[in-house]
């Protein structure tokens, strides 16, 4: 069965070294997220990439450890993305969040 509708993209850039507490932030967020009853979220590591610094981060072959970008994306609707985004004010001190309307189409059995 398919299912079509509207959503919001909620996306927030961060350094794989930010952390909260002593936990990386993006678990933080990925755990907030999934308390919160948001409907799912992942968190990507990019290759490369650079932020507002302009400091190149990338992953090489003799990188053991680079401080990478990271993107944790979620889809829901306007909703619980709107109510979501007060806790980023507590929880990001400093990183780029997006927002985007989405056309989804979900499979499902």
């Amino acid at each position: 069965m398919k299912v079509q509708g509207k959503a919001k993209i909620l996306t927030v850039y961060l350094d794989e070294a930010d952390l909260s507490r002593g936990r990386p932030l993006y678990l933080v967020l990925l755990d907030r997220l999934k308390r919160d009853g948001l409907s799912g979220a992942t968190a990507f590591r990019a290759i490369a990439g650079f932020g507002v610094h302009k400091t190149m981060h990338s992953s090489g072959i003799l990188d053991l450890s680079a401080n990478l970008p990271i993107a944790v994306q979620v889809i829901d609707d306007a909703e619980r993305i709107a109510a979501f985004l007060p806790v980023l004010d507590e929880l990001v001190p400093e990183g780029l969040v997006t927002v985007c309307d989405a056309d989804v189409v979900r499979y499902v059995k």
